[in-house]
């Protein structure tokens, strides 16, 4: 999987992948290195390269942010893989009108954080599904009111099933 990870205004391209229990592939700017990593805490994890034992913790900020504290220096990260990077040049096309929100892959409901009613800023989250072990918020597309909630928390959908619907505010 391919990352961009952006600390400040610079940004890396860094490649991840597993290739044995524990051992990872690290690419960074074109150089690659293998990594065993293993948690050994609830935010702490154990990090062996070429020899050298490195302990980080890593504190989670929202979906795809993170802190991490990593031999003395802490860094403030923001990662997107191409999905999520794709997800967000489709999102800045404009919607318009009333918006049923479907699911686009079959998963779990693992958190609905609105209820009908209730009035909803444009990019905020409504629902979380856990699908392929990776939860995904899924934002409203516009500013409104929530009319209809076609899902409870804890259940399997499919593609195509209708999560929400949203109507503009009058």
């Amino acid at each position: 999987m391919i990352y961009e990870v952006s600390e400040g205004k610079t940004t890396t391209r860094i490649g991840l992948r597993e290739v044995g229990e524990s051992v990872y592939e690290l690419s960074i700017d074109g150089k690659t290195c293998r990594v065993d990593a293993a948690r050994s805490g609830r935010m702490i994890y154990s990090v062996v390269e070429e020899g050298h034992q490195y302990e980080a913790v890593v504190y989670e900020r929202g979906s795809h942010g993170f802190d991490v504290l990593i031999a003395g220096r802490l860094f403030h990260l923001d990662a997107a893989d191409e999905r999520r990077k794709l997800l967000a040049q489709v999102s800045k096309v404009k919607a318009e009108g009333k918006q049923t929100i479907s699911a686009q892959m079959p998963g779990k409901i693992v958190k609905l954080s609105v209820a009908v009613g209730d009035a909803v800023a444009e990019g905020q989250g409504l629902v979380v599904i856990e699908a392929m072990k990776m939860e995904n918020e899924i934002p409203s597309p516009i500013d409104g009111r929530v009319v209809e909630i076609g899902v409870r928390e804890g259940e399997a959908v499919e593609t195509g099933a209708t999560l929400l619907v949203v109507e503009p505010q009058a």
